[in-house]
């Protein structure tokens, strides 16, 4: 009995103190919420823009569908000015979920900005019916009020070993809008290119079970993106990604995996990987430049792969649509 009004005892006392810990921290929230007020000013003469977007494909002219961040600079500038929101000037941007070019849904983040001449810089991830890269990875820059876009970079994450993960689908735009006489009307375009493999062996036998995995290296992949104006830069690293066994055994390949662009004739290769540790290396540059909005299709074939023998050099096959073809012969 006596044990148990202890626990009672010991359970309350630690009750009160979470209670009085979370009183105290509520507190602290208020008045530094008071003193963010008492320093922020607050404009209620705000304009909320529409928004509408479309793709500048060179597959199609479709309507934009996906994520869409807007971050509006000063007039003819690079230097972000913020997004009021609550009626005070924060760092958040405009973050708006879009339908076939027009904002829907109740997860948005709307821009709301007093009268005048703004430089607007949009970042947007489209959503497609095709499956895209399932887990890319990508570096973003920390963005403060006033800080100059210009000097940020979006950049490629490593995996280790000095090779890097595929990135998301990026689209980019920079245009000028006057807030209170236009809405937000803008093209956008593709800052990356999508690559997709599939490998075959040249008699169109089945691989065999004893290969543990098929891994692509593609190199002179740029290692950034300039936050502002969209472009490359740093086209020096190498990013990897793994295909997929078919059911059928037939061929390995991979659904499109994004990338930043390239320099000229990236070099590619291949590593099939035995269940007994023993990895093959097949090596060939390519013909094709990984270009902004570009998807290039890579139908690779290797020689026949044994259990105790040397697949050999490759061939291979060709968004801008392009693919090409690589023939890697046996190797006894």
């Amino acid at each position: 009995m006596m044990l148990a009004f202890f626990s009672l005892a010991l359970i309350l006392m630690i009750m009160k103190k979470i209670i009085l810990g979370s009183l105290s921290l509520l507190f602290l929230a208020a008045s530094c919420s008071k003193d963010d007020n008492d320093k922020q000013e607050t404009i209620n003469n705000l304009i909320t823009p529409k928004v509408s977007v479309r793709m500048a494909d060179a597959l199609s002219s479709q309507l934009f569908t996906g994520v869409l961040e807007i971050y509006p600079c000063q007039d003819e500038s690079s230097l972000y000015y913020g997004n009021y929101v609550n009626g005070r000037l924060s760092v958040f941007s405009g973050f708006y979920m879009i339908n076939n070019g027009s904002v829907y849904g109740d997860y948005n983040r709307l821009l709301h900005l007093p009268a005048g001449t703004y430089n607007m810089v949009y970042w947007g991830t489209p959503k497609y019916d095709e499956p895209i890269h399932n887990t890319p990875q990508i570096v973003s820059p920390g963005v403060a009020t006033g800080a100059n876009l210009s000097t940020l970079y979006f950049t490629l994450r490593s995996i280790g070993n000095n090779l890097y993960s595929p990135v998301y689908d990026l689209v980019h735009a920079v245009k000028s809008a006057h807030i209170g006489t236009d809405s937000l009307q803008t093209s956008l375009s593709r800052v990356g290119s999508g690559l997709k493999v599939t490998v075959t062996q040249s008699d169109g036998s089945a691989f065999i079970s004893e290969i543990a995995s098929v891994k692509v290296n593609i190199g002179n992949i740029a290692e950034k993106i300039n936050f502002y104006t969209g472009e490359a830069e740093n086209m020096t690293k190498t990013v990897q990604f793994e295909l997929a066994r078919s059911e059928d055994g037939l061929s390995y390949g991979n659904i499109t995996v994004m990338l930043f662009p390239s320099a000229a004739n990236p070099p590619l290769e291949l590593l099939i990987t035995l269940e007994d540790g023993t990895v093959y290396k097949l090596n060939q540059n390519l013909t094709s430049t990984l270009s902004p909005n570009t998807r290039l299709t890579l139908n690779i074939n290797v020689g026949k792969i044994l259990p105790n023998g040397n697949p050999g050099d490759f061939t291979y096959d060709d968004w801008n649509e392009s693919s090409e073809t690589i023939d890697f012969p046996m190797v006894d």
